[in-house]
Protein backbone atom coordinates (compact mmCIF):
# COMPACT_ATOMS: atom_id res chain seq x y z
CA UNK A 1 0.00 0.00 0.00
CA UNK A 2 2.91 2.25 0.54
CA UNK A 3 4.29 1.94 -2.96
CA UNK A 4 0.70 2.81 -4.29
CA UNK A 5 0.71 5.69 -2.14
CA UNK A 6 4.05 7.03 -3.03
CA UNK A 7 2.78 6.33 -6.85
CA UNK A 8 0.71 9.67 -6.58
CA UNK A 9 3.21 11.42 -5.05
CA UNK A 10 5.54 11.24 -7.81
CA UNK A 11 2.70 12.25 -10.12
CA UNK A 12 2.00 15.10 -8.38
CA UNK A 13 5.89 15.89 -8.20
CA UNK A 14 5.41 15.42 -12.16
CA UNK A 15 2.64 17.86 -12.07
CA UNK A 16 4.04 20.40 -9.87
CA UNK A 17 7.42 19.96 -11.97
CA UNK A 18 5.39 21.01 -15.29
CA UNK A 19 3.52 23.42 -13.84
CA UNK A 20 5.97 25.08 -12.17
CA UNK A 21 8.34 24.98 -15.65
CA UNK A 22 6.22 24.75 -18.69
CA UNK A 23 4.11 28.23 -19.39
CA UNK A 24 2.26 26.42 -21.74
CA UNK A 25 1.28 24.07 -19.26
CA UNK A 26 0.20 26.86 -17.19
CA UNK A 27 -1.72 28.39 -19.72
CA UNK A 28 -3.60 24.90 -20.30
CA UNK A 29 -4.45 24.67 -16.84
CA UNK A 30 -5.56 28.25 -17.02
CA UNK A 31 -7.94 27.82 -19.58
CA UNK A 32 -9.02 24.65 -18.31
CA UNK A 33 -10.21 26.43 -15.01
CA UNK A 34 -12.10 29.09 -17.42
CA UNK A 35 -13.70 26.74 -19.07
CA UNK A 36 -14.90 24.62 -16.19
CA UNK A 37 -16.15 28.39 -14.72
CA UNK A 38 -18.09 28.59 -18.32
CA UNK A 39 -19.43 25.13 -18.06
CA UNK A 40 -20.88 25.46 -14.85
CA UNK A 41 -22.40 28.84 -15.62
CA UNK A 42 -23.85 27.13 -18.66
CA UNK A 43 -25.45 24.38 -17.41
CA UNK A 44 -23.62 21.89 -19.77
CA UNK A 45 -24.95 18.51 -19.71
CA UNK A 46 -23.31 15.32 -18.37
CA UNK A 47 -22.69 14.41 -22.63
CA UNK A 48 -21.11 17.95 -22.92
CA UNK A 49 -19.29 17.42 -19.51
CA UNK A 50 -17.75 14.17 -20.61
CA UNK A 51 -16.83 15.85 -23.95
CA UNK A 52 -15.12 18.88 -22.38
CA UNK A 53 -13.49 16.77 -19.46
CA UNK A 54 -12.26 14.19 -22.35
CA UNK A 55 -10.59 17.20 -24.47
CA UNK A 56 -9.06 19.11 -21.19
CA UNK A 57 -7.42 15.74 -20.42
CA UNK A 58 -5.92 15.44 -23.41
CA UNK A 59 -4.57 18.65 -23.72
CA UNK A 60 -3.09 17.97 -20.64
CA UNK A 61 -1.74 14.92 -20.84
CA UNK A 62 -0.33 15.85 -24.42
CA UNK A 63 1.37 18.69 -22.42
CA UNK A 64 2.96 16.57 -19.75
CA UNK A 65 4.18 13.85 -22.41
CA UNK A 66 5.78 17.01 -24.64
CA UNK A 67 7.43 17.84 -21.34
CA UNK A 68 8.91 14.69 -20.56
CA UNK A 69 9.71 13.83 -23.73
CA UNK A 70 11.84 17.71 -24.01
CA UNK A 71 13.26 16.81 -20.98
CA UNK A 72 14.43 13.19 -22.11
CA UNK A 73 15.89 14.65 -25.26
CA UNK A 74 17.55 17.17 -23.26
CA UNK A 75 19.54 14.52 -21.02
CA UNK A 76 20.67 12.37 -24.12
CA UNK A 77 21.67 15.22 -26.37
CA UNK A 78 22.66 18.29 -24.60
CA UNK A 79 24.31 19.08 -27.66
CA UNK A 80 21.92 20.95 -30.76
CA UNK A 81 21.67 17.72 -32.71
CA UNK A 82 18.81 18.56 -35.39
CA UNK A 83 17.44 14.53 -34.99
CA UNK A 84 16.99 16.01 -30.85
CA UNK A 85 15.17 19.11 -32.32
CA UNK A 86 12.79 16.96 -34.61
CA UNK A 87 11.68 14.81 -32.19
CA UNK A 88 11.06 18.17 -29.63
CA UNK A 89 8.98 19.29 -33.03
CA UNK A 90 6.94 16.15 -33.16
CA UNK A 91 6.13 16.20 -29.88
CA UNK A 92 4.85 19.71 -29.67
CA UNK A 93 2.94 18.87 -32.75
CA UNK A 94 0.99 15.90 -30.70
CA UNK A 95 -0.28 18.80 -28.20
CA UNK A 96 -0.99 21.18 -31.16
CA UNK A 97 -3.23 18.82 -32.61
CA UNK A 98 -4.75 17.94 -29.11
CA UNK A 99 -5.45 21.50 -28.61
CA UNK A 100 -6.76 22.14 -32.01
CA UNK A 101 -9.26 19.11 -30.72
CA UNK A 102 -10.19 20.83 -27.56
CA UNK A 103 -10.81 24.02 -29.44
CA UNK A 104 -13.17 22.68 -32.15
CA UNK A 105 -14.85 20.68 -29.07
CA UNK A 106 -15.29 23.89 -27.15
CA UNK A 107 -16.83 25.91 -30.08
CA UNK A 108 -19.25 22.87 -31.00
CA UNK A 109 -20.24 22.83 -27.00
CA UNK A 110 -20.27 26.51 -26.10
CA UNK A 111 -20.61 28.66 -28.73
CA UNK A 112 -24.60 27.68 -28.97
CA UNK A 113 -25.03 28.06 -25.59
CA UNK A 114 -22.91 31.77 -25.57
CA UNK A 115 -25.11 32.58 -28.01
CA UNK A 116 -28.48 31.77 -26.86
CA UNK A 117 -27.43 33.24 -23.49
CA UNK A 118 -26.95 36.75 -24.90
Amino acid sequence: MKKFLKGFYFAFEGMRYSFSTQLNFRVHCFVAVLITGLGFYLGLSTAEWLWIITAMALVLMAELANTAIETLVDLVSPEFNPKAGLIKDISAAAVFIAAVMALITGILILLPKIIYAA
